[in-house]
């Protein structure tokens, strides 16, 4: 089971973002996770929020060997173009260390208050399908076109190629049965699912009949999900080995909010149980 550690960057200037990051470097996590959001999400929403893909670059030169990435961004944000420089950026200063995770977005204040359009979900399910083969086909493609029909590419060709080849790991976020798992399905290297143990068995269900209904093997998509440790550990462990028995190969380690004493007791009472 990998594990990552979601930094939480809620409130957080960069120095307390970075002593988290070389924290999971030097325990052992797997990785580091930060969020693609403009705004904290809890406590006070005048708070400071550091932008996630920028944060990623100063990370990834900060650090050595955890992976890294935003989980997720929404594919509202930015046009895939820029994102797909800006994922391949942060794949060369990091010497190969980049997952791409990307959603259909779901904050709808935080597009309103800063002008960023937010159209209906069926829209932002196609907007997040089109961006991924735009990503896609930037990373590994000379004079690249896409007629989609809300994204196009015009013979264009983006340089350098990506450290790992012949892309990043492309992560989909998705819990809608009807309109992003089976994105996920048709396009993820690995699925982001959240929720209770049953209602992830219900939704990988739903992502290996629409991964063989398109031709792929679902064995192929890596299942990834988020572990909360404000609960009893019994319960934090009870959760993890529920998920690794039902295929799941990563988890997220979410900063609990009680702080950094129940971090460090994870990491010496639970971890290794998890690991080995």
């Amino acid at each position: 089971m990998r594990l990552g550690l979601d930094v939480s960057q809620h409130q957080l200037e960069w120095p307390e973002i970075l002593r988290r990051a070389r924290f999971a470097e030097e325990a052992g996590f797997d990785g580091v996770w930060v969020f693609d959001h403009f705004k904290a999400l809890y406590a006070d929403p005048k708070g400071p929020c550091l932008e996630g893909w920028t944060l990623l670059a100063a990370l990834a030169a900060a650090t050595q060997r955890v992976r890294l990435g935003t989980l997720v961004t929404g594919m509202t944000y930015r046009f895939p173009s820029i994102l797909a420089a800006e994922a391949v950026t942060v794949d060369h200063v990091s010497g190969g260390r980049l997952e791409l995770a990307v959603g259909a977005a779901w904050n709808r204040d935080e597009h309103r208050e800063l002008g960023i359009p937010f159209p209906p979900i069926r829209e932002r399910a196609e907007r997040l399908e089109e961006g991924i083969q735009v990503l896609r086909l930037l990373m590994t493609a000379d004079d690249a076109s896409f007629e989609g029909r809300h994204y196009r590419l015009d013979h264009a060709t983006y340089r350098p190629r990506p450290v790992q080849q012949p892309h990043p790991p492309i992560w989909v976020g998705a819990g809608g049965e009807r309109l992003t798992i089976p994105i996920a399905a048709r396009q993820a290297d690995v699925w982001h699912g959240f929720g209770s143990v049953e209602a992830l068995r219900r939704r990988a269900r739903v992502l290996d009949e629409y991964a063989e209904g398109a031709g792929r093997d679902p064995a192929s998509i890596a299942r990834a999900s988020s572990l909360s440790i404000s609960e009893s550990w019994d319960e934090v462990l009870a959760r993890a080995e529920a998920l690794r028995e039902m295929g799941f190969s990563a988890l997220e380690v979410s900063w609990p909010s009680e702080g950094w004493g129940r971090i460090e007791e994870f990491v010496q009472k639970v971890m290794p149980e998890l690991v080995t």
